[in-house]
C-alpha cells in the first residue's frame, strides 16, 4: 500500500525526495516507491554531519535483505543533521518514508537546484513510465 506523496516534496528520478524547510535548509529521504522496491531495510549508512555534498553524487546507502542502493544528493550543500534513529531502526523508512524515515538535513549551497527536480506528479509519472 503506497503512501500518498506530500505535495511539498521534490524528487530525483533515482527516488530521493527533498523537502525545503526555509532558511536554505532541506530534508532529504527516499521515496515510498524506493523502499517498496528494496523491501525490508536492515542497514542505513548516512553522510557525516558537516560533510559537503554535491548534487548527483552518492552520499548514503540503504541496504535491504535483497540489495544495497546508493542514495544521491538531490542538491548541493552541507550536512547539518542526520537521522541517527535509523541506525537502530532502519525499518522506519519502510514504515514512514516521507516522515520519520527521513535521512538527513542539509544547508543548500545552491537552492535554485530544487527548481530542476521533479514535482510529485512528474515523479509519479516517471515511475509509471518505468513500469511500462
Amino acid at each position: 500500500m503506497s503512501q500518498e506523496i506530500p505535495g511539498d516534496l521534490k524528487f530525483l528520478k533515482s527516488h530521493e525526495w527533498v523537502r525545503v524547510e526555509g532558511d536554505g535548509r532541506a530534508t532529504i529521504g527516499i521515496s515510498d516507491h524506493a523502499q517498496e522496491l528494496l523491501g525490508d531495510l536492515v542497514y542505513v549508512e548516512l553522510p557525516a554531519v558537516g560533510e559537503a555534498l554535491e548534487a548527483g553524487n552518492a552520499c548514503a546507502v540503504v541496504e535491504s535483505v535483497k540489495a544495497a542502493s546508493d542514495v544521491y544528493a538531490p542538491v548541493s550543500g552541507k550536512v547539518l543533521e542526520v537521522n541517527a534513529a535509523l541506525s537502530d531502526k532502519p525499518e522506519t523508512i519502510n514504515e514512514d518514508a516521507y516522515g520519520d524515515g527521513w535521512l538527513f538535513v542539509m544547508q543548500m549551497s545552491e537552492p535554485d537546484q530544487v527548481k530542476e527536480l521533479l514535482s510529485p506528479d512528474d515523479y509519479e509519472q516517471a515511475m509509471a513510465d518505468d513500469e511500462h
